[in-house]
């Protein structure tokens, strides 16, 4: 298994952060990509799954699964979760929180989270970034933008490396210093 290392991948809807991430575990013999989309009766999205499915090496294989946390626990390859927001719309749903009973979500984000910073091998996880736009109108994408902007500051603390990607670009957030021992200590861009 690869070493321990954790990737948090955020961007927003069709910036790359997908293709980039996938990038980064290129050359790993074994990559289990934990796919947390429901795959719904709609063609669009069929469209949007299909694309991800292609550009997949063969020999990676894909988990269908919310249950992040027990395969952060004790990962069999290297991981690649995409995506977070997914996890979270369809862990609201399974918890009732959309009519503001968030108790299930948080315990399911705490454990995620725990499991996350325990993580012991290679994981990468894609989320999107949802600080940047306008708050939302209703309930619903209130709730959603709230708790996706918090998990994604527990998750960011304890990763390794944080990367924004916007137009493909990577834009670090954080990096190893061992990895570039020509930048500045606490300097990040």
């Amino acid at each position: 298994m690869a070493a321990r290392r954790r990737t948090l991948v955020l961007g927003g809807v069709r910036s790359g952060k997908s293709r980039w991430a996938e990038q980064q575990l290129a050359g790993q013999a074994r990559v289990d990509y934990l796919a947390t989309a429901a795959e719904l009766d709609d063609a669009d999205w069929a469209q949007r799954i299909a694309e991800h499915r292609q550009r997949r090496p063969a020999h990676w294989r894909t988990v269908q699964t919310l249950d992040i946390a027990a395969a952060l626990a004790a990962p069999a390859a290297a991981l690649l979760v995409e995506d977070l927001g997914n996890w979270l719309a369809r862990t609201i749903d399974r918890t009732g929180g959309w009519d503001g009973d968030l108790a299930g979500l948080r315990t399911a984000a705490a454990e995620l989270a725990s499991a996350w910073r325990e993580c012991p091998g290679r994981v990468v996880l894609v989320s999107s970034e949802v600080g940047s736009g306008i708050h939302p109108e209703s309930r619903a994408g209130r709730i959603f933008a709230d708790e996706l902007g918090r998990l994604n500051t527990e998750l960011a603390a304890h990763a390794d490396e944080v990367v924004l990607v916007v137009a493909g670009l990577p834009l670090w957030l954080r990096r190893p210093p061992e990895q570039h021992p020509d930048e500045q200590s606490g300097e990040r861009l």
